[in-house]
């Protein structure tokens, strides 16, 4: 089934097959997805896209400065001819949740979002509503422009199980996708909800050996010994995030069982946003990914 879905993606989406990869790695192990790129990368359209062809409710925002929280989770409005208050629930209440340029709202929104991507429920006024699995946030952010834009906070960053750095097409892709503006693509649904449900529960049993856990139970460690390049170390949602992502992997690649090629895969778009890079790194120009490659190559691989 995830070769049907990759295939009808690649009807609309040329090329970016990281991009799609990181989409599915999250919609398998249930993890929100940070998707970072320069404009014109087909981002908001892949998204959209999946939703489509899986049948899910779709919702997107796009983020402004003068957003206000209750724009996204919902408010309770005073009904005058019931003399009553009901609650008129925000776009949050989606399948999948398109947060378009996230970093161009202000911290106070951004944080509307925390209890919804950990707990899987909104709070209106003092009335907890559950929110429709699968429930999927997919954010986007553009990396070059700074006016306008806030830096997430590192409790949110923390709950995107992924940060995916897009880059440009090949020039093969190039040409195709000038060629494809005048072709119109129907697209089929490819998958239901119970499909997915379906899907994560295969890839929840997906075996991974201790010595590989081990593995990544190390990696996690070494990013927060001490070292001049690193302010703040991996999470433990890192690791776990590790651990869930190494298996959607594997089941992507039609196997039940977890190699550390699967981990060392994704282990950058893992860690990336959860390590905190010291001011001494910025002052080398020595990136997160570099101090990601520096540890894995420390560890010995099982």
């Amino acid at each position: 089934m995830i070769t049907q879905i990759k295939k009808e993606l690649q009807k609309v989406i040329i090329g970016q097959e990281k991009m799609i990869d990181a989409l599915l790695i999250g919609l398998l192990s249930n993890g929100h997805i940070l998707l970072e790129g320069v404009p014109g990368l087909a981002k908001t359209l892949s998204i959209k896209t999946l939703a489509q062809i899986l049948d899910l409710d779709f919702k997107r925002i796009q983020f402004t400065p003068d957003l206000l929280p209750s724009d996204i989770i919902g408010v309770e409005i005073y009904d005058m001819k019931t003399g009553q208050f009901k609650t008129k629930k925000g776009p949050i209440f989606a399948n999948l949740l398109l947060a378009d340029e996230i970093n161009r709202a202000a911290p106070k929104v951004q944080s509307a979002l925390l209890e919804a991507m950990a707990e899987r429920q909104v709070t209106i006024a003092d009335n907890n509503f559950p929110l429709s699995a699968p429930f999927l946030v997919m954010a986007t952010q553009n990396p070059i422009d700074q006016e306008g834009t806030y830096m997430l906070p590192q409790a949110q960053l923390d709950r995107f199980m992924l940060k995916a750095v897009i880059g440009y097409n090949t020039k093969q892709a190039e040409i195709d996708i000038i060629k494809s503006q005048n072709t119109h693509y129907s697209l089929d649904t490819i998958a239901t909800q119970e499909d997915i449900f379906t899907m994560q529960e295969q890839v929840k049993n997906v075996h991974i050996d201790d010595e590989l856990v081990e593995y990544i139970a190390e990696l996690v460690q070494a990013t927060r010994i001490k070292h001049r390049y690193i302010e703040f170390g991996c999470s433990t949602r890192g690791g776990i995030s590790l651990f869930q992502a190494s298996k959607a992997v594997a089941f992507m690649e039609g196997r039940d069982y977890v190699t550390p090629i699967d981990i060392l895969s994704i282990v950058k778009d893992v860690f990336r946003h959860r390590i905190i890079i010291s001011y001494e790194a910025q002052a080398d120009n020595v990136s997160v990914d570099k101090i990601i490659e520096e540890i894995v190559s420390a560890i010995k691989v099982p």
